[in-house]
């Protein structure tokens, strides 16, 4: 049953503290503007997998490295990450053409900095935006989410609270 860590939107930022949950992931899935490529060496660091998008504000050498929509199957499920996609039910028009009538079973995508778990409901597909977990940005509080997939299905999702934006009061 692998366990994944879901991070967006560190744009540069990375501390002790996603490290310590880095650390206990099988898998870590980053949902763009990773910032730095100084955030995704880091997250290497750990030896567990990665996988990342890039996000709109992330420059030439992060978009050599990372694609901008990642697919691929783990655990009995279809999962795609992206970093614009928009909202269950009004996903942007990018994504609709690249998903072609063919949703996944789990979609995760980062941009808006605003942490949403959402099954939609035409589809059954599962939509995680995992919030932001950089200091970056107008969100207050910073967030992950962690989770486990086993059997095609997802189990044990939980949010990380990383504590408000200001960088004083993160570890």
């Amino acid at each position: 049953m692998p366990r994944i860590l879901i991070l967006s939107d560190t744009h540069g930022y990375i501390d002790d503290v996603i490290m310590r949950y880095a650390r206990e992931a099988d898998e870590i899935w980053h949902g763009g503007d990773i910032g730095t490529p100084a955030v995704t060496d880091r997250l290497k660091s750990t030896g567990k997998t990665l996988r990342a998008v890039y996000g709109n504000i992330d420059g030439d050498v992060l978009r050599l490295e990372f694609p901008e929509f990642t697919a691929f199957e783990l655990a009995g499920l279809r999962i795609l990450i992206t970093h614009i996609a928009g909202r269950p039910g009004r996903y942007t028009p990018k994504l609709k053409e690249y998903l072609g009538g063919n949703p996944p079973d789990l979609l995760v995508c980062g941009h808006s900095h605003i942490l949403l778990i959402e099954r939609e409901s035409k589809s059954g597909m599962l939509h995680i935006n995992p919030g932001a977990a950089g200091i970056s940005g107008f969100h207050q509080e910073r967030t992950m989410v962690r989770l486990e997939l086993n059997g095609g299905k997802v189990h044990n999702a939980e949010v990380i609270q990383l504590g408000k934006r200001s960088a004083k009061s993160v570890g």
